[in-house]
């Protein structure tokens, strides 16, 4: 299995800006398309962001675009998520995933690893 640890979570105040990094175990990261979820208390896991395998397009849920950046570095098995002008509706727990086979980006059941997750907290 492929393991994923996502760090750079923390709290931070409204209009703030956080980078969150998910490091990939083994050798083959640039064959999978990552992407970043997200769940907060009491509601169901939603789609953030994604990344193709060599980072040539990405897709973004409505609710962040414009405010996240989803990059990835596959010399360093890494990908990222820059978020910026954050707000409390954006606290959750974020998740990296990572897929082989992804036909609809937004779908987490299509995702074969993920990551235990980084808080990140907003406040207002």
């Amino acid at each position: 299995q492929v393991q994923l640890v996502e760090s750079g979570g923390g709290l931070v105040q409204a209009g703030g800006s956080l980078r969150l990094s998910c490091v990939a175990s083994g050798r083959t990261f640039s064959s999978y398309t990552m992407g970043w979820f997200r769940q907060a208390p009491g509601k169901e896991r939603e789609f953030v962001a994604s990344m193709s395998r060599n980072g040539g397009w990405s897709y973004y849920a409505d609710s962040v675009k414009g405010r996240f950046t989803i990059s990835r570095d596959n010399a360093k098995n890494t990908v990222y998520l820059q978020m910026k002008n954050l707000k409390p509706e954006d606290t959750a727990v974020y998740y990296c995933a990572a897929g082989q086979t992804i036909v609809t980006l937004s779908s987490l059941r299509e995702y074969d690893y993920w990551g235990q997750g980084t808080q990140v907290t907003v406040s207002s």
